[in-house]
């Protein structure tokens, strides 16, 4: 794991646990061994198993953790995730954390892959937002991988992104978009710049400016999008965003996007039925 997701780790376990388990303290003497299994109480795309795995391990390096399905995989009610063996005070105590991570992963998954498949047979891809938890954008967007999605910023000196706010401060979509590019040429950087657009002459603006990778096609209508589609013509990468629910995906990705943004898919979702239960 890399240092980010395990400093995620360990404030999730600190603040779970506290000074102790004072209940596995009273009730075990420390000489009980378990053996449990993650169990999916409901149908979904399984996310969070390995990160699971470590979490068992950072909570006591006696815990044997084996994962019986692969993260990214759809599961089934009823089927057996991972096995968990050990001292059994060290299994409950890790059990919430596991928990918390696995079932918002795979609920995002799940939710991702359902999204993703409505893309299918399409050249559009779906993407995330930065609408993530606080503190856990990592894991958000490493769920939304194994459900199928493509991740757009991580954070945000991954890429430069003009939106309605930065045009206003800046005086219009050409001079937003020139001091962007002037500061990328002033420190050396490489990152991509993407403008949002509301309309077709803020489009032709930033197409005279050649300085747009990508357009973002804010709340257009399917005909808005299409004309958009057409004017740009390959002169720089499409994302279409705005109210962008499941049933609606397939028609806008048939007007010709490259990409489509859909923040719901980390900032709403059903976490998935997960349970630990012991033999």
């Amino acid at each position: 794991m890399n240092a980010l997701v395990e400093a995620i780790v360990d404030l999730a376990l600190r603040e779970d646990i506290g000074k102790g388990d004072v209940t596995t303290q009273a009730v075990f003497t420390g000489n009980e061994q378990a053996e449990a299994y993650f169990v999916a109480k409901e149908g979904g795309v399984l996310a969070g198993n390995e990160l699971a795995a470590f979490i068992a391990g950072r909570v006591d390096p006696a815990i044997q953790f084996r994962i019986l399905v692969e993260d990214g995989t759809e599961v089934n009610r009823g089927d057996l995730l991972a096995e968990i063996k050990g001292p059994a005070g060290s299994v409950l105590t890790a059990e919430r954390t596991c928990l918390n991570f696995m079932q918002r992963m795979s609920g995002i998954a799940t939710k991702t892959r359902r999204f993703a498949a409505a893309l299918e047979g399409t050249q559009t891809r779906l993407l995330d937002t930065r609408k993530t938890m606080p503190g856990q954008r990592w894991l958000d967007k490493w769920a939304v991988r194994l459900g199928g999605g493509t991740n757009h910023r991580f954070c945000l000196d991954d890429m430069y992104l003009i939106k309605e706010n930065h045009i206003t401060v800046a005086g219009g979509v050409r001079e937003a978009l020139e001091a962007c590019a002037r500061h990328r040429a002033h420190n050396g950087g490489s990152q991509k710049i993407e403008i949002e657009v509301v309309e077709q002459s803020q489009i032709e603006t930033a197409l005279a400016t050649g300085l747009a990778d990508i357009i973002l096609l804010d709340n257009m209508n399917l005909e808005e999008l299409r004309d958009a589609v057409k004017l740009i013509s390959g002169a720089a990468q499409t994302e279409a965003s705005g109210n962008m629910t499941l049933e609606r995906l397939p028609a806008v990705a048939a007007t010709g996007v490259d990409f489509i943004s859909v923040g719901s898919i980390t900032h709403s979702v059903h976490a998935l039925d997960i349970s630990l239960l012991f033999e």
